[in-house]
């Protein structure tokens, strides 16, 4: 009940001040101030003020507002820990994209031209065992034709 007393005379005072303001020909800003003092008593006649009255004294609702408080708690966190990590939104791109494998090589497309005089780097392995009949001589041949 005092709740709504207090709200009806402040939207009273306020249109009281957006009259004198009209009257001083500042008319825009007359009708601003006459729209935030006709808020108070817009929210006593649709209830508002009756529940937000109920709401403050309900453990209820205090306990609600404490669990969208840990809510808010963990999202900062979250974003706090991605902060921290020192890199920028452009550095985590970049490193996802070199992470992405092409399924060709760029050099791998071009043919080798030389006519074989390299030196292998390392010893010639022992050419690898057949394995229950798997034939690997044409595989082989085409990676000595590369040079590997």
């Amino acid at each position: 009940m005092i709740a709504e007393t207090v709200c009806s005379a402040v939207s009273v005072a306020g249109l009281g001040i957006a009259a004198v303001t009209a009257y001083r020909k500042r008319f825009l800003t007359a009708t601003r101030i006459a729209a935030y003092s006709l808020i108070p008593l817009g929210l006593v006649m649709t209830g508002f003020v009756d529940w937000a009255a109920h709401t403050a004294f309900s453990p209820t609702a205090w306990a609600g507002f404490g669990v969208l408080g840990g809510a808010w708690l963990l999202f900062a966190a979250t974003r706090a820990v991605e902060r921290r990590r020192g890199t920028t939104r452009k550095q985590r791109r970049e490193a996802r994209d070199a992470q992405r494998v092409d399924p060709v090589a760029p050099a791998a497309s071009a043919p080798s031209l030389g006519t074989g005089a390299r030196q292998p780097s390392r010893p010639a392995a022992a050419p690898p065992a057949q394995t229950s009949g798997d034939d690997f001589s044409d595989i082989e041949a085409i990676l000595k034709k590369h040079g590997i």
